[in-house]
């Protein structure tokens, strides 16, 4: 304690988004955690975007999840992928912030679990071998080791694999997103008999149009999953 009461005066703790100093480690000062715009209240069963209106405990859909056809079950995010909640994303995305993965996990524990099942693995969506070689690190599984921790639940990191290099999808219209992604990801098949005959709750920094998640989670599916969900540090939410 002591040892760590020196180290707090020589380093103070820092808000994750500004620098700002904070009384925990971790965490958001006050002025950013009322910027940061944390989903609550009325969502989407199966992306976690939030609805107008007030939660009365029933299962309600966005429009996009009464006309796409989503392979998981339910899903769930933490933040709008506007303000803060973008910069985050794009620093543990490109940033080399790794360091956002604890505090991450944490504000996305609140939201996973309620997806969770007793036979519940954790899975990241992949990356293809170039892109992590050249980034170093995969987002998606700094999210869900931290996340598994928190949770106290099983992570298996490799369990679907992506072996077709897709271009960036900034910038690309949903189908053309859905089209690019098509067989880009797929279960790895020595660990199927993690995924087979268990339930799989898929991890990712953010949700776009959903097609990423999708493949992931036809991938899973074919691996042998009998329930998907999926959860995401950050949705993106029309005129958000």
């Amino acid at each position: 304690m002591r040892l760590q009461s020196v180290i707090r005066a020589i380093y103070p703790a820092q808000c994750v988004a500004c620098d700002a100093q904070t009384e925990a480690e971790f965490g958001l000062c006050g002025p950013c955690w009322r910027e940061t715009k944390f989903i609550g209240g009325l969502v989407c069963d199966t992306c976690g975007t939030p609805l107008p209106g007030e939660d009365r405990g029933e299962i309600v859909q966005c429009d996009d999840c009464m006309t796409i056809a989503r392979p998981w079950d339910r899903g769930r995010a933490a933040l709008i992928y506007t303000g803060i909640g973008r910069r985050l994303v794009l620093g543990l995305k490109h940033g080399d912030r790794t360091d956002l993965a604890r505090p991450a996990a944490m504000w996305m524990t609140r939201v996973a679990r309620p997806l969770l099942q007793d036979d519940t693995v954790l899975v990241p969506v992949p990356l293809h071998w170039v892109r992590l070689a050249r980034r170093r690190y995969n987002q998606a599984a700094l999210l869900v080791h931290a996340l598994g921790k928190a949770l106290e639940r099983p992570v298996c990191a490799d369990a679907l694999l992506r072996p077709k290099k897709t271009q960036p999808l900034e910038g690309h219209n949903r189908d053309a997103r859905f089209a690019a992604l098509s067989g880009a990801i797929a279960p790895n098949p020595k660990r199927t008999d993690i995924v087979n005959g268990r339930s799989v709750l898929l991890v990712d920094d953010v949700m776009t149009s959903g097609a990423t998640l999708a493949a992931s989670a036809e991938a899973a599916r074919a691996a042998g999953a009998t329930n998907v969900s999926i959860v995401t540090l950050a949705r993106v939410v029309k005129d958000a």
